[in-house]
């Protein structure tokens, strides 16, 4: 399957094809890591690693998998750049595409990609924005492919429910064809237009998914084979921290709340985490976030390597 020169701003852009097609490449390249196995095939190669906010799992996972694959990353944080001071980030992009090969930019808003997706000639990749975080939820389901699989498999997401997280984690279900519960406290839901565009995906790629928004997270988690989380406060909300913790409380994944899930339920959480999972739950042994943290390189890898093969 060829992907070569597609931007990658959100799963809502591919296929149920072309997401397993890079959930089979992300598996290849780690089976080659865990042999040891040489995959430096882009030798010559440079990568631009655009950063307007901080990360730990983004930009080491990105960086690694552009030194196993022999490209050289050129890590550029917003405020080195001449964006800092006003420059159009359409003129920026068509400098930047003289440079280097590939795009990957971690920004606040989605437009500042969608702009630099128009003007760059070469792929643009999302590594986070307010509205979408593929990267993550690619390697998401390829965690659930190897713990669970897709057949008859069920996704609750406790918590805000109008984060990149769980959009992307809702695109992906509806293009695959999982059952997602988005359980979140009123006002938190997905957006209309979020929900509008998973149902058309749903749709589009014949999937038979089932989407789920309720306000209950004892609904959300009823026999749940994976239960995901993700932090109540993201960066540029610390403003909104007291108000949000009070409001999310009830949704705490605890384990009172996960004796309703399946008895082998997983448990997820992109990272960093803080007070919305508790202690017992994130380190007993139905948690495979460091398994999906791992993920988040070969992901990495599979995209990079199929835009620029």
């Amino acid at each position: 399957m060829k992907l070569t020169g597609r931007d990658f701003l959100t799963l809502a852009d591919f296929s149920r094809e072309e997401i397993m097609y890079l959930l089979e490449l992300s598996k290849d390249f780690k089976k080659k890591k865990m042999r040891n196995e040489p995959h430096a095939y882009f030798v010559g190669k440079t990568a631009a690693l655009i950063f307007e906010k901080p990360s730990t799992r983004t930009r080491t996972s990105l960086e690694v998998a552009c030194a196993h694959l022999g490209i050289h990353p050129i890590y550029m944080p917003r405020s080195e750049t001449q964006l800092a001071r006003g420059e159009p980030v359409k003129d920026f992009s068509r400098v930047l595409d003289r440079y280097v090969d590939i795009i990957i930019a971690r920004v606040y808003k989605h437009s500042t990609l969608e702009e630099m997706a128009k003007y760059a000639r070469i792929p643009v990749v999302n590594a986070l924005s307010d509205y979408s975080h593929p990267l993550q939820a690619l390697a998401d389901y390829l965690t659930i492919l190897e713990k669970k699989g897709f057949e008859d498999t069920k996704v609750a997401f406790v918590g805000d429910g109008d984060n990149n997280v769980a959009h992307s984690l809702l695109f992906g279900a509806a293009i695959l064809g999982l059952e997602i519960r988005i359980g979140s406290p009123e006002g938190y839901t997905p957006s209309k237009e979020v929900l509008e565009l998973a149902n058309k995906l749903v749709k589009k790629n014949s999937s038979g998914a089932q989407i789920i928004v309720t306000n209950d997270p004892i609904e959300a988690v009823k026999d749940a084979d994976v239960i995901y989380t993700d932090v109540w406060v993201s960066m540029g909300q610390e403003a909104e921290a007291k108000e949000r913790i009070k409001v999310f409380e009830p949704f705490r994944v605890t384990w009172d709340l996960v004796k309703h899930a399946a008895d082998d339920f997983i448990f997820m959480h992109c990272l960093p985490r803080h007070e919305e999972v508790t202690e017992e739950v994130f380190e007993s042994d139905h948690s495979v976030v460091w398994d999906q943290a791992e993920n988040r390189l070969h992901t990495a890898k599979a995209v990079i390597a199929a835009l620029l093969s």
